[in-house]
Order: C-alpha cells, then structure tokens, then sequence
C-alpha cells in the first residue's frame, strides 16, 4: 500500500534542498518552515506538561498518604470473612467485611463509636428487613417499606447518622441479595459484630503516624501564618496598598487549613490512646494540641492587621521604621515554632524569640502613630501574646511580658520588673 505525497515545493535553482524528512505538510497555523513534529502546534506546549506532572505527583501524593487506611480496610475485610466462614461457619458472611471496612473507614475518627453504631445499625435493620420480608415477601413496594420502618426504628431509639444508615442499607441487602431464608438474622448480627471488631484490632495493631499528620497540617497553618507576617511586612516597607490587599485576601483563606488541622490533632490524638505502638507520640501531641487554639487566634489577629495596615497604606499614614521589622521577626518566630514543633522539642527558643519582640511594641510607638497604624501596633501586641501562649505560656503569663501602655511608664516598663525592654 502507497501513501499519498504532497508535491515538492518549487524551489529555486540557487537555494538549498529542504532537509525535512516529515512527510506530510504543517498544518496552516504552524510558523512557516516548521513541518517537524517538534513544533507541532497540536502537541501539548511545555506548560501543559508541567501541569500534568505537577497534577500527576499531587495525585500521587495523595495516594501514598492513604495506603496505610487503604491496607488497614483491605486486611480487615479478609480477615473478617475469613473468620466468619471458615471459624465461625457462616456460610455467606456478607455482613463481616462489610462491617470490617466500615468500622475502620478511611476517613479516622471516633472508631469505637463507630464500631458500636454500626452493629447496632445492622442489627436493626436485619431484625426489620428479616421480620417483615419473611411475610410480605420481596418487591419495590416491599423493600421502600422495609427500608422506611427501619430508619423509623433506628430514629426512635434516638440513634445517630451511622445507625440509621447503616439499618437502611441492611435491610435492603436483607431484602434483595440475602432473603431471610439464606441464613439467620442472629448469623447476621454476629456476622457485623466480628467486622467491627476486626476493624479496630487492625487500627490498633497497624496503626497511622499521628504525628505525620498533626506535621502535614502543621506545617500548612504555621506557612500560612507566616507568609501572611511576612507579606504584611513587605507591603508597609514599600508602602504598597495592592500588595496589602492581595495579602489580606490569601489570609483570608486560612480558616479551612486551621479546621483540618484540627480534625487531624482529634485523629492522631485518638490513634495515640487507642495504639500501644503509638503511645509514645502522646507528648509530642500535646504540644500541637496545646498550640491550636492560640495558633489560631495568631491568624485572626493577623486578618485584622492587614486590614488595618491596608487602610494605613491607603490613608497614606506614615509607617513606624520598627513595624515592619517586627512583622518579618515575627513570620522567622512562627517558621522557628513549626520547626521546634517538628522535633517534639519545647518551644522555648520560639517563647523567646517572641518576648524580644513583644518587649518593643511600647506606649511610645503606639503614641507616634496615627489610627489605623495605632491599630497595627495594637494587633502586633495581641499576636505576641497568642505565640507565646502556643509555647506552652497561661494567657496571664504571655500579658506580663507586654510592655506597660500606661502613659506614666513612659512605655518603658513591661509588667514583671523583671523583663525590662531594651533601652
């Protein structure tokens, strides 16, 4: 079989022979001259492969951050079917790897309640689905029935959102793929109750890092807190209102990464108690439980500081030579306390770091300011006190180091005589 060829340009006597070996023309939107792949204009630019591979490691990622759930659900539903079949000898376990899985979910958290609702909703709803399709027999008009009396049921026993659920979709499996006749409600019941416990021996003997995880969501709230500091920083030095602003609008999209850090500090904190491997990584947790709270009113507070700055910036107030100082200390004080978080040390490199700022923020550099400066300075003072209560410190004790804003002191004097500021 031939190919069709396209025709050989004229060419001038004079001019050199192309050196093309493409044999097919560019297309009309190709540069003229450029018939090899190469530059093909249908072919993905190196933009577009930089995003695909930037997408494909995220996803990748992602993965490898779930494959100890994912093994720990796979495990526990083998296990679960093989005890019930093979030990217990049930013929059809259909509910034990079910009930494994779910149990332990992929999603952590509160397993062992979990694990309690999830028997109870499956026995609710193979009672209902056994009672009911044993007289009625099985249908549509049966299984809408069959599945209405046992969310009814599940909801008058004041159950939760698993336990009505979960007798939901038992009663369906009773009523469809498992009819009563194919085996017992009470092999049904044991059947689920095996699954929940395989599942929480498996959370318990293979275990997730809870400290991988309170580091992960760390590290992005803490990053956040700083860029913000450091952003502000920027902006006051040059004075710029359009940076002030672009900063405001990313703090402002902090708050999601403090609630899943959050979620993960209940996590690891569970998966700390309920696995003996795991014990050990208690203390180094409650140094991020102790942090999350303050850590987060840190970024509050720091919303409202580049609202203030940006109406500073706007109003054209002039800008104090010492705040934008303090801010970049301030961003190198919350890198300093991701970091000693990190090790599991005592943050007491960062409580200092923050006293030395905290000690400058005086009633003098207050009164040399106008508002909405005032405003910032103020808030600087706020910030100090919720980092130096994520090292560790009482609300009282992070105050006592703050400069005195009496006007007598002459905003020299903090409040311990102990911990003068600097002359």
């Amino acid at each position: 079989m031939t190919f069709p060829r396209t025709a050989p340009a004229r060419e001038n006597s004079n001019s050199a022979p192309s050196r093309s070996r493409w044999p097919y023309p560019a297309p009309d939107s190709a540069p003229r001259g450029t018939g090899c792949p190469d530059h093909a204009p249908w072919l993905p630019d190196n933009d577009g492969v930089q995003r695909l591979r930037q997408e494909l490691a995220r996803r990748a990622q992602r993965l490898l951050r779930s494959g100890i759930p994912i093994v720990q659900c796979a495990i526990s539903a083998g296990i679960a079917w093989l005890l019930a079949r093979h030990v217990v000898g049930h013929p059809e376990p259909f509910f034990a790897p079910i009930a494994g899985v779910i149990a332990l979910g992929v999603s952590l958290g509160q397993r062992l309640r979990r694990a309690a609702e999830l028997v109870v909703g499956v026995s609710v709803g193979v009672g209902v689905g056994d009672v009911l399709i044993s007289v009625i027999g099985t249908g549509a008009w049966q299984i809408a029935l069959v599945v209405a009396l046992a969310m009814s049921t599940a909801v008058l026993l004041d159950a939760g959102g698993v336990i009505v659920m979960q007798a939901a979709s038992s009663s369906v499996l009773v009523a469809t793929l498992l009819p009563p006749a194919t085996a017992g409600g009470l092999n049904r019941m044991v059947d689920a109750a095996i699954g929940g416990v395989v599942g929480l021996l498996v959370a318990a003997l293979l275990p997730q890092n809870p400290l991988a995880v309170a580091h992960r969501y760390g590290r992005v709230v803490l990053g956040s807190l700083a860029e913000a500091l450091r952003g502000i920083s920027a902006a006051m030095a040059g004075e710029d209102s359009s940076a002030a602003s672009d900063v405001l609008a990313a703090a402002r999209k902090s708050h999601r990464s403090v609630e899943e850090l959050r979620s993960a500090l209940a996590t690891g904190d569970e998966i700390a108690r309920f696995a003996p491997i795991r014990w050990r990584n208690r203390a180094d947790l409650e140094h991020y439980k102790v942090a999350a709270t303050p850590i987060d009113r840190a970024l509050r507070n720091t919303r409202v500081l580049a609202r203030r700055a940006l109406a500073a910036l706007r109003d054209e107030e002039p800008v104090p030579d010492a705040v934008p100082g303090m801010l970049e200390e301030l961003a190198g004080v919350v890198v300093l306390l991701r970091d000693e978080l990190a090790d599991g040390s005592e943050p007491l490199r960062t409580r200092e770091a923050v006293r030395a700022v905290a000690r400058r923020t005086t009633v003098r550099l207050v009164s040399e300011t106008d508002f909405s400066m005032q405003v910032v300075v103020l808030q600087i003072r706020s910030i100090t006190v919720d980092l130096l209560q994520a090292t560790g410190l009482s609300r009282s004790e992070a105050l006592d180091t703050l400069p005195s804003l009496h006007p007598e002191s002459d905003g020299d004097s903090p409040g311990p005589p102990n911990e003068r500021p600097p002359e």
